[in-house]
């Protein structure tokens, strides 16, 4: 009688990318696709977390007029123009940074099937950047799995 046993792995990189003044917002499907194809693991999860307390990681349909929207939105939802004690404290323009970032969240979780992510036809991941600033954002990707 022949067993096959499995044994779960982990692989983890970083992606870098160069974000505009927020709300910036960059699709990475394609980057963490390669990480997940180069984990050679086939079947788990890939968790992908933007550094920094003013990035967030979602899933959208990245085309003009989404994404249009979601800047609209998050802009809505916490106007860069409002009064946050954050900026009472440290006079750098960016509470609304922060609060944005902390509704949509820094990470997501994406299944991984056959070896590649598992999304929907007309769904990207994308990393939005809510500072005052452009910046260079860091983004983890662990994929876990057998």
């Amino acid at each position: 009688m022949e067993t096959e046993m499995n044994y779960v792995k982990q692989h983890c990189e970083q992606i870098s990318i160069r974000q505009e003044t927020g709300p910036g917002i960059n699709d990475i499907t394609f980057d963490a696709e390669k990480i997940v194809k180069a984990s050679k693991i086939q079947t788990g999860s890939a968790h992908i977390t933007a550094i920094g307390s003013t990035g967030s990681v979602t899933s959208i349909e990245y085309e003009s007029g989404v994404i249009d929207d979601l800047k609209k939105a998050v802009n809505r939802i916490a106007p860069p123009d409002g009064i946050y004690k954050h900026e009472l404290a440290w006079h750098d323009g960016n509470g609304h940074s922060h609060i944005q970032a902390a509704i949509i969240g820094p990470s997501i979780v994406v299944p991984v099937r056959g070896g590649t992510l598992k999304l929907g036809t007309w769904q990207q991941i994308v990393v939005l950047n809510h500072d005052n600033h452009s910046r260079k954002r860091l983004v983890e990707v662990t994929v876990t799995g057998i």
